[in-house]
């Protein structure tokens, strides 16, 4: 299953020195959309995400370090009530000038997580399971404001 989420923010501060920025971003839970209305309701449930209980997830690095073809972003993951370090893969797509005249950017960043380490049990119902190891995604497009 994939899924998306549509209501988040994002901070980025960018550094002259690439390893001095950093990235704050806050992801509203209840906005996830797989394409299917009865999943997602599940999905928002005290099954998986507790979105009553726990309605955001939130990322805060604690570092950035260069890797052979990218960057590692390291950070603070927290979810569910739980905090765990979780690094981000960054890869950078494009860059150059936006048409609003400042810089734009896009990146790629992935992850996996174990989603029991953040107290979001395995579950299995009607012959299926869920894995405990979940591939995070993320596509970026940044605009530098001055």
């Amino acid at each position: 299953m994939r899924g998306r989420f549509s209501r988040y923010d994002v901070v980025i501060v960018t550094g002259d020195d690439p390893r001095d920025s950093s990235v704050t971003a806050t992801i509203d839970l209840a906005s996830i959309d797989t394409g299917n209305e009865k999943r997602d309701q599940h999905v928002r449930s005290a099954t998986f995400l507790d979105v009553e209980n726990h309605p955001t997830v939130r990322y805060h690095s604690t570092g950035i370090r260069p890797t052979g073809d990218g960057w590692l972003v390291d950070g603070d993951l927290t979810m569910h009530g739980v905090t765990r370090q979780v690094p981000l893969n960054v890869m950078v797509s494009s860059f150059g000038p936006h048409v609003s005249g400042g810089q734009w950017a896009r990146f790629s960043a992935t992850a996996r997580v174990n989603r029991g380490e953040f107290g979001i049990d395995r579950w299995s119902g009607g012959g299926a399971v869920v894995s405990d190891k979940v591939p995070i995604r993320f596509e970026i497009e940044a605009v530098l404001n001055e």
